[in-house]
């Protein structure tokens, strides 16, 4: 006599089960197609302002307007009250060192989040998220009472600028054209020394006329349309990442409401009936919180995976190494240069003509980069070429810079090794792009990020100092800072003769959705354990 009663429930379900299926089907269909909103060069265009606007904020906050200075106080006992963050906080030289470095914390911590999150939310909607983050931490700085407030707002600015640089860049690999691909990568790095150098200006000029916080307000104001943009509009997809992969998340509420309705559930007497049967809730309880660790626990594990798989690929360990020698170099170049400047050739505005060589080769040469990779043929062994090369050519120019004795001999050496230097930045992240599949572009972009920041020039500022006060010669010293560009060269060489493979247009997409559904059954045959039949009570 039981068949008959579960003849009707079982056909409900199928018939329930179908039309999901179709639903999801037309959803994915739906998703896959551009938005309308939608062309690749605006999109370059929306992403390359959205970066600047994050180096802006770099470079405010380190310009003097925003920035400012200490109070002072001279031998007859006047003192003068100092300027800026520094000057209204009363902070000391390492508590304002700490500001500029703060958001380094919540960008390390929070990249490869990001990252892996990419897997089970929309991307697009993942930037929309950090930009809110961004914004939010941006005003807050504009109205921080104290030091230690205004250091988690620009540890939470690290946060929101996380999901972007993680996110941004396959976006625009997926989108540019075949044949410009390391071009458009380079227009989008070009924004990083524009960006500061704006920033310098930007901070100076609101800070002086007016006060420091409005450049902060400012800042928000102008990321503002782009966090309405991440969430308004109809999101893109990434390539390797399916529509369906953005429910995840959902699938054990949506199979427990499955099991309920189908079973034509009831409540009674503080118990749930299903099938006939009966289970308490505390035990429902129980099972959904036993789903939420498994979905946990399935998310650390492909996130290891994930790891593994980027660890033990040649190709991306020795892109990531050369990288984090050459940002080594960089790193310190960017913190001791003017100073180093001022101590070999006794230059009188060293500040401005570090900073004024910086900017004008940082554009140049990034896009240089791009192009000249571009007209190669964008292929990963063509990019560790011109990495090796450029660096190389780069690192000879600027040792034979510091050993000169004339001012202008090395100004003329210093700006031509940047020059080639700072080609770099567009092939190094092309290789990180396309040598892993396109599932993992994020999160190889995020690991690679944290790595040339904790091993790079995090570390290489203070080291450098450290070798100054050993050997009190800042010549010597930045002919030995120079010499790791070398190390760079070489390490990035070996790459040419890896065997590499462009993995950008395999089919992974279609294999994450097969393995994404597989999670998706296993978390409904969890769910599914909830139906308890008392066989022997019958």
């Amino acid at each position: 006599m039981a068949s008959p009663s579960l003849t009707r429930p079982e056909v409900k379900g199928n018939q329930r089960s179908s039309q999901q299926q179709q639903e999801m089907a037309l959803s994915s269909a739906s998703a896959d197609s551009p938005p309308s909103w939608f062309t690749p060069k605006r999109l370059l265009i929306i992403f390359c302002l959205i970066n600047m606007i994050n180096y802006v904020d770099r470079g405010a906050i380190a310009s003097n307007g925003v920035n400012g200075s200490g109070g002072t106080c001279d031998d007859k006992g006047i003192c003068k009250s100092g300027t800026g963050i520094q000057g209204e906080f009363e902070l000391t030289n390492f508590q304002d060192g700490l500001l500029s470095s703060a958001f380094m914390v919540g960008l390390l911590l929070a990249s490869p989040i990001f990252a892996s999150l990419a897997k089970s939310y929309n991307p697009f909607r993942l930037i929309g998220v950090g930009l809110s983050v961004w914004t939010l931490a941006v005003a807050g700085c504009a109205s921080a009472f104290s030091f230690w407030f205004i250091a988690i707002c620009r540890m939470l600015v690290g946060v929101g600028e996380a999901s972007f640089i993680s996110l941004a860049a396959p976006y625009i690999d997926d989108n540019a054209p075949v044949s410009q691909k390391t071009a458009w990568l380079a227009m989008f790095y070009m924004c990083i020394p524009t960006g500061i150098a704006l920033g310098y200006v930007y901070g100076g000029f609101v800070g002086g006329h007016f006060h420091w916080r409005y450049a902060f307000w400012g800042e928000a104001l102008l990321m503002l349309p782009f966090v309405v943009l991440g969430f308004m509009v109809k999101p893109l997809q990434l390539k390797g990442f399916s529509p369906v992969e953005s429910r995840t998340a959902l699938t054990s509420v949506e199979t427990a409401s499955s099991v309920i309705e189908d079973s034509e559930a009831s409540k009674l007497d503080g118990h749930m009936l299903v099938g006939g049967d009966s289970i308490s809730a505390d035990e429902l309880s129980k099972t959904s919180k036993s789903v939420s660790m498994h979905s946990i626990l399935n998310q650390l594990s492909r996130f290891a995976k994930d790891m593994k798989v980027l660890l033990v690929d040649k190709v991306y360990v020795v892109n990531v190494l050369g990288y984090i020698a050459y940002n080594f170099v960089i790193g310190a170049y960017s913190y001791w240069g003017p100073k180093a400047g001022y101590n070999i050739y006794h230059m009188k505005s060293a500040d401005m003509l570090f900073g004024g060589i910086t900017i004008v080769c940082g554009i140049l040469g990034t896009i240089s980069g791009g192009f000249i990779l571009d007209r190669m043929s964008a292929t990963i062994s063509n990019a560790f070429i011109v990495l090796s090369g450029a660096t190389f050519l780069g690192a000879i120019f600027c040792f034979s810079a510091f050993c000169l004795r004339s001012l202008y001999g090395f100004i003329v050496l210093f700006a031509v090794g940047e020059l080639l230097v700072f080609a770099t930045q567009a092939p190094v992240n092309y290789v990180c792009l396309h040598c892993v599949k396109p599932s993992l572009r994020p999160l190889s972009m995020a690991i690679s990020t944290v790595s040339i920041h904790i091993f790079g020039d995090v570390p290489s500022s203070p080291l450098v100092g450290v070798l100054q006060d050993h050997i009190n010669n800042w010549r010597d010293t930045a002919l030995i800072l120079t010499s790791i560009l070398f190390l760079a060269a070489g390490v990035w060489f070996i790459g040419v003769f890896l065997h590499s493979v462009d993995k950008s247009s395999d089919g992974s997409q279609q294999v994450y959705q097969h393995v994404s559904r597989k999670e998706g059954r296993e978390s409904e045959d969890v769910m599914l354990s909830i139906k308890v039949v008392h066989i022997g009570s019958e």
